[in-house]
């Protein structure tokens, strides 16, 4: 966790959602009454660690309301920060148009294979708790436990089966209340899951396109429905309707009389929920000239314009209709909308307590009872979250007429929330703080009063909201009952769920009902009639992340060799994850372990070995071990025992304006002590692990004003550094500069926005060992194709074979999708991960095939080659996968593996 963590949005073929504000703040001394994270946390706003510098890019004039800043709202607006910077590199120079990320998977179908099939690395629980890595830089005593990645949606009937869905992992199923899950929805175009649903048919719905408006969410292909979601499996036959939900975030789906209705970013829109042939009615939009094909379509503000939350349908009567419209930072068409006498939809003047007016409508989650008798909200206010340093949340409301036209009466807000046995409780982090990303209401099924609601903490009420308890608290670490003792998991206290709550169902195993809750660390459950302690905490709480689900999200992989193996072939495989740390995992573990917390960035690994491990954190916050980080604890009080140490290069202290949210180092590969870094400066140091201080770094090279490293690499001494800047559609910049890790030699190579290289995100370098000269370059974003914006140009991977001076298109049948990381292989065969696939390149040949069977359709974010010989992906949403380059020689144009890569 730590407290500055992820934050996402459309990815591929997506519409970008995120914006930024935020201030440049000192940072903490340590103390030792709590690992590092939680100090900072604890400190508050005006002191997190991670730093960014106010700005808004990539979104619409409306939201620079946001833009103000607020020292107190330090961790939102980190969030959005990284939110904005995820989507700038699939999104620069320009808006992309619906179809991009469809068209990339139908080419990818005609694609052959080569042989040789993936293995599943990361298919093992992971203990965010393991007590082997008690150094105060993890989370380990938090009590969050087994973890894997984000679920955004559950569902669960009374015959045990479970359904969860990962933020870009696809659907799994469990027959067993939970746990020994199987995925089923593999075979589609997209695993972006914006929710599931179970009909009183017993029918899953699936739909696509991550219900979260960040930067890490990607976008889907529409809704799926499984008539059989207990034994059958997901097959893109089963889209309901035709392409008019392709690439958009669906954030609910809402039935009542003979229809379903979907809330997305492109309006509300309903369909028969019995004839499923026809195409989805577009039923409100408040802005159609910018939906596509409007006159506005390609305005910098057009996917903020018709953002639809939720959809409220009158139990009694299902023509009554009340609709949740509205950007989470602030327009002036926020707000509820209803049908008036003439057919048309009108804002809605009043709801009681529930505010109405677009300053205070924000997202919003509706609940209502099984016996139609309460109708529950919960209100995110883009006013609040600009102007208050503690919670953006403007209250929980129920109506007690069971109607969502109300009255509305408040029944919580985040003081009252915070006094409830909240973990939040210091300046600049309290209840609701993420209410713009963390958001779910549940009714139990028997009891109209009994209540879950999930901000960043589980809540819990029994009364209608007369008084609320926090059975899942963010973490343990501010309790009393907390200890770090490794012979604990977590002191005294009871094991809690992650932090930042999506998603909620309640069902039955054996006669027994249980609540669901799905985040960022995964599936938890309890009975729904649980048990807790004096301070409301629940003492029941069981992950159901036993390693047969892995949606963990990986943003890097790093391989070697494991020290203790006896056999010498055994490596230890590290990966940096948004918001569940790094991982590790030693050759013989059957659990991975999480020595380092909060988001884990890129990650460098000693070859030679796997102890030895550079974490980035992010902002090129950046930590080196070479144990392992393995500890005790026993640096809690005596800081001389600490096992990882801080060696941020000196662009970490400018705070966000020196380095990106995911920002780039390497090693060179022929000399591991050498390492570069890349923020606005380009850092090097030559001490490899053995580095204490961010003060041994040397500055190389300083980008420029404005201009931040995207993607750096090094071989014998000669160093590429690509960059971006303005790094947002509106203007964007980007550029290569070479020179040497001594600091001489350096210069910017000519790359003008319509020359051969594109105007896009510089992603990644392949650097030849043998001739530094010769170098591949990837590209992120979508080509010309689909992108609106100046010099998008052709094709996502060039080579050079003179430093820089010249380049050639070498994508050939590559289609046309973000890349996200070259690899040269020893025999000069080539690898290309994307957000679709890998691809590979055999030596001498001109055309791609696509690498190997059997990994799943998931963003690859970044390829290596361990010590073992295998090739490793980490992809962002199913763990990290090897593969034996040795294999894929033997030649495979078979198609039955083509939906699975």
């Amino acid at each position: 966790m730590r407290q500055r963590r992820r934050l996402l949005l459309p990815a591929v073929a997506l519409t970008a959602l995120g914006l930024t504000t935020s201030q440049a703040l000192a940072a903490p001394a340590p103390t030792k009454e709590l690992p590092r994270q939680a100090q900072q946390l604890a400190k508050g706003g005006k002191q997190h660690a991670a730093k960014v510098q106010g700005k808004v890019t990539g979104r619409s004039a409306f939201a620079a309301a946001e833009a103000g800043g607020d020292d107190g709202a330090d961790e939102a607006e980190n969030s959005a920060e990284g939110v904005a910077q995820y989507t700038e590199a699939r999104t620069a120079p320009g808006v992309i148009a619906p179809g991009a990320y469809g068209a990339a998977w139908a080419q990818l179908q005609s694609l052959p294979h080569t042989g040789g099939s993936w293995n599943h690395v990361t298919n093992k629980p992971y203990n965010s708790d393991d007590p082997r890595y008690r150094d105060i830089n993890s989370n380990s005593s938090g009590g969050s436990g087994y973890v894997t990645g984000r679920i955004t949606g559950i569902a669960a009937d009374d015959d045990g089966y479970v359904y969860a869905g990962g933020a870009n992992g696809g659907v799994f199923r469990s027959r067993t209340g939970g746990g020994n899950w199987e995925p089923i929805a593999d075979k589609l175009p997209t695993l972006s899951t914006g929710t599931l649903d179970l009909d009183e048919r017993g029918r899953l719905w699936y739909a696509t396109g991550e219900s979260n408006t960040g930067a890490t969410s990607y976008v889907g292909t529409g809704v799926y429905l499984l008539a059989d979601p207990q034994h059958g499996r997901f097959e893109p036959r089963n889209r309901v309707g035709g392409p008019e939900l392709e690439s958009t975030v669906i954030h609910a789906l809402r039935f009542g009389g003979g229809k379903v209705w979907a809330a997305t970013s492109r309006g509300v829109w309903s369909h028969s929920s019995t004839d499923l042939s026809g195409p989805w009615k577009l039923e409100f939009a408040p802005n159609p000239d910018y939906l596509p094909g409007g006159s506005k379509a390609k305005d910098p503000a057009a996917p903020y314009k018709n953002i639809a939350n939720d959809i409220a349908i009158d139990p009694k009567d299902p023509s009554k209709v009340v609709l949740a419209i509205g950007w989470r930072g602030g327009d002036t068409y926020n707000g509820f909308y209803s049908k008036a006498a003439d057919g048309s939809w009108q804002r809605v003047g009043s709801l009681g307590e529930l505010p109405t007016d677009a300053a205070n409508v924000g997202n919003v989650t509706f609940a209502r009872s099984a016996d139609g008798s309460r109708y529950y909200a919960i209100d995110q206010s883009p006013l609040l979250t600009s102007t208050d340093p503690d919670s953006g949340l403007k209250g929980i409301y129920v109506s007690k007429s069971g109607s969502p036209y109300g009255p509305w009466t408040q029944i919580a807000d985040k003081d009252k929330l915070k006094d409830s046995g909240s973990a939040l409780q210091d300046e600049g982090y309290q209840p609701g703080i993420q209410s713009w990303y963390n958001q779910f209401l549940q009714v139990d099924p028997v009891d109209p009063d009994h209540v879950y609601a999930g901000l960043e903490e589980v809540l819990e009420t029994k009364n209608g909201g007369a008084s609320w308890t926090v059975p899942g608290p963010y973490w343990n670490f501010p309790f009393s009952c907390w200890s770090i003792d490794p012979s604990k998991q977590t002191g005294d206290c009871s094991p809690t769920t992650h932090s930042d709550q999506h998603a909620v169902a309640i069902g039955s195993y054996h006669g027994k009902p249980s609540v669901y809750v799905g985040n960022d660390g995964g599936v938890y459950s309890r009975p729904v009639a649980g048990a807790a302690d004096a301070s409301g905490h629940a003492t029941d709480w069981k992950s159901l992340a036993d390693g047969t689900i892995d949606t963990l999200q990986y943003y890097s992989v790093g391989i070697g060799k494991d020290p203790a193996d006896r056999s010498g072939k055994g490596v230890i495989v590290s990966g940096g994850l948004q918001d569940n740390g790094e991982s590790i995992l030693r050759a013989g573990d059957k659990v991975m372990g999480s020595n380092f917390g909060g988001d884990g960035a890129d990650t460098l690994v000693d070859p030679n070995n796997g102890c030895n491990i550079a974490e980035e954190y992010v902002y090129l916050d950046m930590w080196v071990t070479q144990n392992c980080a393995v500890n005790n604890g026993a640096a809690l009080d005596d800081p001389s025992k600490a096992t990882s140490y801080e060696v941020a290069p000196p662009d970490q202290k400018l705070g966000g304006a020196g380095a990106r949210f995911i920002a780039p180092i390497t090693s060179d590969p022929k000399n591991g002590d050498t390492w570069i870094a890349g923020g606005r400066h380009v850092w090097v140091q030559n001490k490899g692990y053995a580095i204490r201080s961010g003060s041994e770094w040397s500055n190389a090279y300083d980008l420029g004003a404005g201009h931040l490293a995207t993607a750096v690499a090094t071989v014998d001494g000669t160093v590429y550094a690509g960059w971006c800047g303005p790094c947002n559609n509106q203007g964007f910049s980007r550029g290569i500069a070479v020179g040497k890790t001594d600091g001489t030699g350096w210069h910017q190579l000519n790359l003008p926005v319509d020359g051969t290289l594109p105007n896009r995100y510089i992603s990644s370098f392949g650097v030849d060992q043998k001739d530094a000269q010769h170098v591949f370059v990837a590209f992120n974003g979508f080509s010309r194709t689909w992108t609106e914006g100046p010099g998008a140009g052709i094709g996502h991977l060039f080579e050079t074979r003179d430093g820089g001076a010249t380049w050639t298109d070498v994508s050939a049948n590559l289609p046309d999708v973000p890349a996200t990381s070259v690899k040269i292989l020893p025999d000069g065969a080539l690898v290309l991960g994307t957000d679709l696939a890998a691809f590979y390149r055999a030596p001498g040949e001109k055309n791609w095939k696509v690498l190997g069977k059997g990994l799943p359709t998931t963003s690859v974010q970044q390829l290596k080659t361990g010590p073992d010989g295998r090739l490793y992906a980490a992809t962002f949403g199913r763990g990290i996968w090897s593969i034996d380059p040795r294999s894929l020689s033997d030649d495979d144009n078979q198609g039955d593996d083509n939906n699975q890569h």
